[in-house]
């Protein structure tokens, strides 16, 4: 295919600012999805380490800058579970 190999770059080196552009933002996408998959506590990988993500977050804050609201006085939304 014409503009897919190094010789035909060569020819057309108009080609090469448009690959690395692609290239820069499927490595972007793909790294984005990478740490909200591995940084993200929402996310969980091991059922038996961890069946109950969402208890070890209950105290924990996490939310966005509010300038308005203090966050630290009031309590967490979620459910109790009883066993």
């Amino acid at each position: 295919m014409q503009g897919l190999t190094m010789a035909s770059l060569k020819k057309n080196p108009a080609l090469i600012p448009l690959y690395v552009c692609i290239a820069m933002g499927s490595a972007g996408a793909v790294f984005y999805t990478l740490r909200l998959a591995l940084r993200s506590p929402e996310v969980t990988w091991s059922r038996k380490n961890n069946p109950e993500p969402w208890e070890e977050f209950r105290n924990k804050q996490h939310k966005f800058y509010s300038p308005i609201r203090d966050y630290n006085n009031i309590a967490s939304p979620a459910p109790k579970y009883t066993d």
